[in-house]
């Protein structure tokens, strides 16, 4: 019922996830950002896996150490789908035996696609090629341009109604986070919400840093 791309940017050591999905409020229970990773956690999902793993991450551990520590941590792991890719740009991934099919997994270099109950296999290849091919963008871009791809190519059996846009980058807290809920084309408002917010990040980022120079809305 899901797909996601999840990458860390090589320029600015960022982390980011899109994802999307029939069900309702997606991203509150399978996408996960911190300064240090990325963790999505997705099919017959377990949220408790996306803090664990961050949990993880700040502990030094690498991708696949964490994969291995969530799929042994989780009931029954063969209904999961969980991706994980560490500081070092490192990918890990396990996509268990009772995912919706069609389930499939691809990845490049510091990025991972993931997909369940999918119209083609494909989906994530597709994905992760148009996020290669967007390389110099800023990552929140690079990542929704990736899951507008997997929509193109068909995406999910069923109409997506939930998507979300996530970027955590230093700080504790994401520098992106955007979330659509129960709609006709969650996708397609996913993308006019980035674009009203791509022109204000920065201003938000320096009301924390520097709230008496900061401008005001």
């Amino acid at each position: 019922m899901t797909y996601s791309i999840s990458a860390r940017c090589a320029e600015t050591g960022a982390f980011g996830i899109a994802i999307t999905s029939s069900s309702i409020a997606v991203p509150a229970r399978c996408a996960w950002v911190g300064p240090l990773g990325v963790v999505v956690s997705q099919n017959v999902t377990d949220p408790a896996l996306g803090p664990t793993g961050l949990a993880l991450l700040r502990q030094g551990l690498g991708a696949s150490a964490v994969v291995n520590n969530l799929t042994l941590g989780t009931p029954q792991p063969t209904w999961r789908q969980v991706g994980v890719i560490d500081r070092y740009g490192q990918v890990a991934w396990h996509s268990g035996a009772q995912a919706l099919p069609t389930a499939a997994v691809a990845e490049g270099g510091g990025c991972l696609a993931l997909g369940n109950l999918l119209v083609d296999e494909k989906v994530p290849s597709v994905m992760i090629a148009r996020f290669e091919a967007t390389a110099g963008q800023p990552l929140a871009e690079r990542l929704i341009s990736a899951l507008e791809a997997g929509l193109d190519a068909g995406g999910e059996t069923d109409d997506e109604h939930a998507a979300g846009l996530h970027v955590a980058h230093i700080f504790d807290w994401p520098v992106v986070d955007l979330r659509v809920d129960w709609h006709d084309a969650p996708i397609g408002e996913l993308r006019a919400l980035w674009e009203r917010y791509r022109p204000q990040q920065k201003d938000y980022v320096a009301r924390a840093m520097n709230p008496g120079a900061a401008p005001s809305f």
